[in-house]
């Protein structure tokens, strides 16, 4: 199968949720994959590329022309210098320290908090419990768009996701700005987010098939 044919089966199955496909966003998940399968995303209209990694990204960025590229993978303080201002759309704040190296390079970063809304504890991003105080600290340093989340790994999404929402719309709420992005959603649990309010996805095997090894 295709991309483009992938991304049609895509579009039908958030047609059955009652969504508008047209409203949700997809990034391409590219980790992995090469530029060839790169392309052929950009050629199916895929214009939003998501990678783990910042220098594997980088590298892709300078062979590739009409991406939009998105950092979905945790990033290392380390890194942050490679990283502010590359990437349109940075998903994995989760930490005071973070936000404020980022925000010390390129304060008009745009960037999403990620909470750990499963409480399991080999997935990156904020407790819960201490969202709050940290999506108004990086509302305060830097351009947040939203929040994002990955699902549990053995049982129903959807509470997870739910908790999400509630979390945005309480901050929404407090802050008294939109965050219009709710980044939750991957190739196995993407028609539960979508039920529960999702607005963008981050999609790899479902797009190009089995990840290389």
């Amino acid at each position: 199968m295709t991309v483009a044919a992938n991304l049609a089966s895509v579009r039908d199955r958030i047609a059955h949720t009652g969504r508008d496909p047209n409203q949700i966003t997809i990034v391409a998940v590219t980790k992995g994959f090469g530029p060839a399968e790169c392309q052929e995303a950009l050629d199916a209209g895929l214009t939003i590329l998501g990678e783990n990694r910042v220098q594997e990204a980088l590298t892709k960025m300078a062979t590739l022309r009409g991406a939009t590229w998105h950092l979905i993978g945790h990033l290392q303080t380390n890194k942050v210098k490679q990283a502010a201002g590359k990437f349109e759309l940075i998903h994995t704040v989760d930490s005071r320290h973070l936000a404020e190296a980022l925000a010390r390079l390129n304060p008009e970063q745009q960037v999403l908090v990620e909470v750990n809304v499963p409480r399991e504890p080999q997935k990156s991003g904020v407790a819960p419990e201490s969202a709050g105080p940290l999506i108004d600290h990086v509302a305060g340093l830097l351009n947040l768009r939203g929040l994002m989340a990955m699902g549990p790994a053995d049982r129903d999404p959807t509470p997870a996701f739910n908790e999400l929402r509630r979390l945005r719309d309480e901050a929404q709420e407090r802050l008294g700005k939109s965050l219009p992005i709710l980044s939750m959603g991957m190739s196995g649990d993407f028609e539960a987010a979508v039920r529960a309010g999702s607005t963008m996805l981050r999609l790899g095997q479902v797009l190009f098939g089995p990840r290389p090894r």
